[in-house]
């Protein structure tokens, strides 16, 4: 997702996971690396297993409320904050993301016919929005919810990144006469949502495109600081929380991410002062930098390498592989396994739903 973020012309944050909801854990956010206490943390992303039931409730109500708080709409959304409406299929992480990077408070947007903009960006420490996405934000800044969300979908820039980082079958509005198949009752449905900060009116947001509008899930204490990062996130950790209350103790079907500052800022900041004390290229301070500079370059590496097998189509290598096994006289042994286990694993999941009963 840092790589799609960037496709966009966005600079100076990356997308990181969270693997608990511990103080411990939200603390490595605005802590990256020892001596920094106030990284900025533009937002959370979550995934989740939608759950048809909520839907229907929520969907139900006269006035789109859930369990969660009511969607502001109209006059009710406070002034600056950006939300849209899903309005397109398989397109709800990129919107997500196009969610927390149109809520950053303090991003550098680009004007129109500038190439480059010259606004200082503290030292990379400021999110540089790009000019693709701050003239999309500037052109649909006072269309309602739902044409924000067509838009999206009618972005040629936009989707030409969100269809680059997939399989075909995967790309939104690729091929609009393609039957789309309905998922059932037995497929598993997930769905992205994202969690902002709106420093103007101290509040948290969740922001789901399925929704008609944003959803207050609380305050905060709203400062003059360069940013309010651990007041926020506690706020949206308690209703992440409270989401993953509504499902089995089991379920761990969940994924959480948040768009933070790029650590190679901090890094490269703590190299430039050492080396401006005399400190040394040898001296293990130093070595220990480079070193964790080193990591955080290797796993953009991967990334690439993880990016390029997504978009590649195997599907040629898997025909000719089933060509060879059956040429070869291995195939209806292969297949015969196959059947056994897959009817074993079946009975033991029917063995565990009974047991849950």
């Amino acid at each position: 997702f840092t790589n799609l973020i960037e496709s966009f012309g966005v600079k100076n944050v990356e997308l990181t996971e969270l693997w608990s909801l511990d103080d411990d854990s939200l603390k490595t956010l605005t802590s990256p690396i020892d001596g920094i206490d106030n990284a900025a943390v533009h937002g959370l992303i979550f995934l989740f297993k939608w759950q048809r039931q909520q839907s229907a409730a929520s969907a139900s109500s006269n006035e789109g409320s859930s369990s969660r708080g009511t969607p502001l709409t109209g006059d009710d959304v406070p002034d600056g904050l950006y939300f849209a409406r899903q309005t397109v299929q398989n397109a709800c992480a990129t919107q997500a993301i196009l969610s927390v990077l149109f809520n950053s408070g303090n991003a550098i947007i680009s004007k129109e016919g500038e190439e480059d903009n010259k606004e200082d960006d503290n030292g990379g420490r400021r999110l540089v929005l790009g000019q693709t996405l701050s003239n999309f934000k500037d052109f649909t800044s006072h269309f309602p919810a739902d044409l924000r969300g067509e838009a999206i979908g009618s972005s040629d820039d936009i989707r030409t990144a969100h269809n680059s980082f997939g399989r075909s079958e995967d790309a939104f509005l690729s091929d609009p006469s393609k039957p789309k198949r309905v998922a059932t009752d037995d497929d598993d449905v997930f769905h992205f949502i994202a969690y902002v900060p709106h420093d103007e009116s101290g509040s948290v947001f969740e922001l789901d495109g399925l929704q008609p509008g944003p959803i207050k899930v609380g305050s905060f204490k709203s400062d003059d600081k360069d940013n309010n990062s651990d007041e926020w996130i506690k706020v949206a950790r308690d209703a992440i929380q409270a989401r993953l209350s509504n499902y089995s103790p089991t379920e761990i079907k969940f994924n959480l991410m948040a768009i933070v500052q790029d650590k190679r800022t901090y890094l490269n900041e703590r190299l430039n002062a050492l080396a401006a004390i005399g400190i040394g290229e040898n001296d293990p301070s130093m070595v220990q930098i480079q070193s964790e500079l080193h990591a955080e370059e290797e796993k953009r590496a991967q990334w690439d390498v993880e990016n390029a097998r997504r978009r590649h189509n195997y599907l040629p290598f898997c025909v000719e592989l089933l060509r060879t096994l059956a040429g070869s006289g291995k195939m209806e042994g292969l297949m015969t396994k196959a059947k056994n286990s897959a009817a074993e694993k079946r009975k033991r999941a029917e063995e565990w739903k009974q047991q849950q009963k």
